[in-house]
């Protein structure tokens, strides 16, 4: 394990950078990072670079403009600091094919934060599960009603359709460890 100076380095940009996107302060978020990389494990996507990722915080923030985070624990490993907490956001605008639903969704995820030799953050990989958000975004609908009917409809037609995408092959090119 690195020495205590650098785990309490890690933890410190971690937590910046937690508290940044929560501010929505994209320039200081995307300034713990040499190289801005999201990996999103549950969906299979990579955004890569500056555009790419704040096209990632445009699209979110504008499903979800109140996201915020509750911290439930923070480790660390040899090159990562490993966060647990809850997403928590209500959906005012499209996420992604999926239409506004006005539900909010609280879920359970974790962020590994990986870093290179120099310290450098490399990348935030995170692993959620979608149908946890997608059933507490659905679960205000009133089937019943015409309005909440035709709703409910364009949900399910709206992640068919983002079901349907190739993973990205940085995602599924992987190598097992050698533990000899």
């Amino acid at each position: 394990m690195p020495p205590e100076s650098v785990l309490r380095a890690r933890e410190r940009l971690v937590l910046d950078h937690f508290r940044d996107e929560v501010r929505q302060n994209w320039d200081a978020t995307l300034s713990t990072f040499p190289h801005p990389h999201y990996e999103l494990i549950a969906q299979m996507t990579v955004h890569d670079g500056d555009g790419e990722v704040r096209d990632y915080y445009t699209d979110t923030r504008t499903a979800f403009p109140d996201q915020d985070h509750e911290l439930i624990a923070l480790r660390h490993s040899a090159d990562a600091v490993i966060v647990e907490f809850w997403l928590l956001g209500t959906q005012r605008g499209p996420l992604g094919s999926i239409p506004p639903t006005g539900g909010r969704h609280r879920t359970r995820m974790t962020a590994y934060f990986v870093f290179d030799e120099q310290e450098n953050l490399i990348a935030e990989r995170i692993y959620f599960d979608q149908l946890t958000i997608l059933r507490q975004l659905i679960a205000g609908l009133n089937p019943r009603s015409p309005k909440g009917l035709l709703t409910l409809g364009r949900v399910l037609v709206g992640a068919l359709r983002m079901s349907g995408r190739e993973p990205d092959p940085r995602l599924t090119a992987t190598s097992p460890p050698d533990l000899d």
